[in-house]
C-alpha cells in the first residue's frame, strides 16, 4: 500500500511526474537520510553578483514582468524564486519571496525535481504563476509607467541596503555604534525605519531625493506628469505622519537625504542619540533643519 501523502504546502507533483508528500515513499514513512540533492539543482553559480542573479531570474520567469507580485494595497514587488534543499529527504523545495515596506515574505510552493537548477526554477515559476501572486503582463502595461519594462525597472529599485545607506551604517558600526537595519520602531505601527537604535528610541530614514520630494534634486518625469505628482506629494504626506506618529509614541527621527554627506548623516545621528540619553524630548531631526 502507498503511503499516504500529507496535506501540505509542498504535496505538489513537478518535474519528472513523482508524486511528493509530507514523507519520503519509503517503508514506514521514514525520510531517507542517504538522499541529497545535487548541487547543480539548487545552488546558484559561486560568485554571481545581484545583476548575474537577476538575469538568471528574468531568464527562468520568461522576463522581470513576470515576476511583479501584487503586495498589500496597490503596491507591487519584484519576487525571486528560492531553492532550498531539504538534507535528509533528498528534495529541492522552491518558494516565492519577495519584500515590503522593509519585510521580507515567502510563500511556499513545493518540490521541483529537474536535474539542473535552471530547470528547476522554470518549474518554480510556473507554481507561481497558479498562486494568484503574479500580477501579469496585461495589468502592468496598463499601470501607471509608461511602459512594462519602465515600471518592472522602476520596482526593482532597491528598498533597503541603498548605497547611502550602506555608508552610513558602514560609519556607524565604525564609531562603535550598534542598531537594527529595517525594522518597525512601533511594530504596531506600519512604517519601517532604514536605521533603529531601540534603546535609545531613534529611527534613521535615508530618504530618496526623487521618491520624497527633495528640493534640490527632486525631478517630475515628463511622462503621466499628474501621477507623479500627486505619488510624490503623497510620500512626502506619509513622511511627515510617520514624523507625527513616531514622536507621539516618544521617538526620535532623523531624517536625511541620499545626498547627504555622510559625516554630517553621522553627525545628526549621534545628535538625537545624545538627546535622547539626557532625556529631552522627541522630536524630528533633519538634515535641512537642525
Amino acid at each position: 500500500m502507498a503511503h499516504p501523502m500529507a496535506k501540505d504546502a509542498y504535496s505538489r507533483t513537478v518535474g519528472d511526474g513523482h508524486s511528493i508528500g509530507g514523507t519520503d515513499d519509503v517503508p514506514g514513512g521514514r525520510r531517507n537520510t542517504d538522499s541529497l540533492p545535487r548541487d547543480r539543482a539548487w545552488r546558484p553559480r559561486a560568485g554571481m553578483t545581484k545583476a548575474e542573479r537577476d538575469r538568471e531570474q528574468n531568464r527562468a520567469a520568461g522576463g522581470v514582468t513576470k515576476r511583479v507580485v501584487h503586495s498589500d494595497g496597490d503596491d507591487r514587488a519584484i519576487a525571486t524564486i528560492v531553492l532550498t534543499p531539504r538534507r535528509r529527504s533528498g528534495r529541492v523545495m522552491a518558494s516565492l519571496q519577495w519584500t515590503d515596506a522593509g519585510q521580507r515574505h515567502r510563500r511556499p510552493l513545493g518540490e521541483v525535481t529537474h536535474p539542473t537548477r535552471q530547470a528547476n526554477l522554470r518549474a518554480a515559476w510556473s507554481l507561481a504563476a497558479e498562486t494568484g501572486l503574479l500580477v501579469g503582463d496585461q495589468e502592468v502595461a496598463g499601470s501607471w509607467a509608461s511602459s512594462p519594462g519602465t515600471r518592472a525597472s522602476m520596482l526593482s529599485n532597491r528598498g533597503r541596503d541603498t548605497k547611502p545607506e550602506l555608508r552610513l551604517r558602514s560609519e556607524l558600526h565604525r564609531a562603535g555604534l550598534r542598531y537594527t537595519v529595517s525594522a518597525r520602531p512601533v511594530p504596531s505601527l506600519r512604517r519601517t525605519a532604514d536605521v533603529v537604535f531601540t534603546k535609545y528610541k531613534v529611527a534613521v530614514f535615508v530618504d530618496g531625493c526623487y521618491w520624497h520630494g527633495c528640493p534640490t534634486h527632486g525631478l517630475t518625469p515628463t511622462q503621466n506628469r499628474d501621477f507623479w505628482v500627486s505619488k510624490i506629494e503623497g510620500n512626502v504626506k506619509r513622511d511627515a505622519d510617520t514624523n507625527l506618529r513616531l514622536v507621539d509614541h516618544g521617538w526620535f527621527v532623523v531624517r536625511v537625504w541620499e545626498h547627504t554627506p555622510t559625516t554630517d548623516a553621522v553627525t545628526l545621528v549621534r545628535l538625537g542619540l545624545a538627546e535622547s540619553k539626557d532625556g529631552r524630548a522627541a522630536r524630528v531631526i533633519r538634515a535641512d533643519v537642525r
